[in-house]
């Protein structure tokens, strides 16, 4: 998933309180599930939490991209936690695609969820990570009370198989897969040390002087602006150069393999595809108006999958990144839609 259409203006909105590097109102856990290393921030409220919510990030982002809904969602005195997914951050990162399927990485996230709480939970997700709650839900329903995602509309399991190639064809705005799970947008950005951070710098919308961008959904890494991109308007230094080092564990590759899944995905999800299928717990889809690789038509027709309701939502002047770029409305309309679901527990506990 992605990004920024960086011929559009993009501002960050700071007045919106936000987790900071070794912050105290987090604690880092870590967790080994399926033969890897998970590691997870937890921020617990003063008293019993009402609830739990697990927030998943997408790529190429790490936990603290949830950096400004953490405070908030620990002011709805619920308990917050935030992992490195696989392939990110302090978290382990297998070479081999195939332990990236989301039938292994949900069942990874159960396991921590059954060690954090006893009790179903608030599931959010954004980009890959909606991909993935949607699929845990699936896998997985007697863990989620409610379901919410940012940018990604569900995608129904298909008995109908499509490679990434084909996917490009269809969805034009998807063509940057290619390079992704080819190895090249890697091989791009392992060249020199110093282009990580620019490509970090330029998903996160930063450009060249002269406005040109680092990443078109049309292409991948744009290897000839790489080296000139400036520094992002969405992540000051500190958390840039925080970014870098998470990065740099790792490199691109694991986060990268989550785009060479479409097969081993298809056949494991074979025995979820079902005609009709509507899920049983109330929703929430919030759309970016300015997200070029995921434009706000792709959420047409979504309420026919929830049999509970769906909130249906689009953030305006909003690109990809709308958790940091628009966080007050991102956090309202999860406020919103939490408290639509646990009414009076939560009042009760506030």
């Amino acid at each position: 998933m992605t990004f920024i259409d960086s011929s559009n203006s993009v501002q960050l909105d700071s007045a919106v309180d936000a987790l900071v590097l070794n912050d105290p109102r987090v604690e880092h856990k870590f967790a080994e599930v399926g033969g890897f290393k998970y590691h997870y921030m937890v921020a617990k409220p003063a008293g019993e939490p009402t609830a739990t919510i697990f927030l998943i990030h997408g790529w190429p982002d790490i936990g603290m991209g949830w950096r400004y809904q953490v405070p908030y969602l620990l002011s709805l005195n619920l308990q917050v936690v935030v992992p490195d997914m696989l392939g990110y951050g302090q978290t382990d990162a297998p070479d081999s695609y195939e332990e990236y399927s989301m039938k292994k990485m949900t069942g990874h996230m159960a396991h921590i969820v059954k060690q954090v709480t006893d009790q179903p939970i608030i599931l959010g997700g954004h980009d890959w990570g909606a991909l993935f709650i949607w699929r845990m839900a699936q896998y997985y329903p007697e863990l989620v009370r409610c379901i919410f995602s940012i940018c990604v509309p569900f995608l129904p399991p298909s008995s109908v198989r499509m490679s990434v190639a084909d996917l490009a064809v269809k969805l034009p705005n998807f063509r940057y897969q290619l390079q992704l799970s080819n190895g090249g947008a890697e091989e791009i950005i392992a060249k020199k040390p110093e282009r990580l951070r620019n490509f970090l710098n330029g998903i996160y919308g930063g450009t060249t002087p002269e406005g040109k961008p680092a990443f078109t959904v049309a292409t991948g890494v744009v290897e000839e602006n790489i080296d000139s991109i400036g520094a992002s308007p969405l992540i000051g230094k500190e958390m840039a150069d925080f970014y870098v080092q998470e990065f740099s564990r790792h490199g691109m590759h694991g986060p990268c393999n989550w785009y060479r899944t479409r097969e081993v995905n298809g056949d494991d999800e074979a025995a979820l595809v079902q005609d009709g299928f509507k899920f049983s717990v109330p929703a929430m889809l919030l759309m970016a108006d300015q997200d070029a690789a995921l434009p706000v038509w792709m959420a047409t027709g979504q309420e026919q999958h929830f049999a509970a309701g769906l909130k249906l939502e689009t953030l305006t002047d909003c690109s990809h990144w709308a958790m940091i770029q628009k966080p007050a409305e991102v956090n309202k309309h999860i406020g919103d839609f939490i408290k639509s679901v646990y009414g009076g527990e939560l009042k009760a506990a506030l």
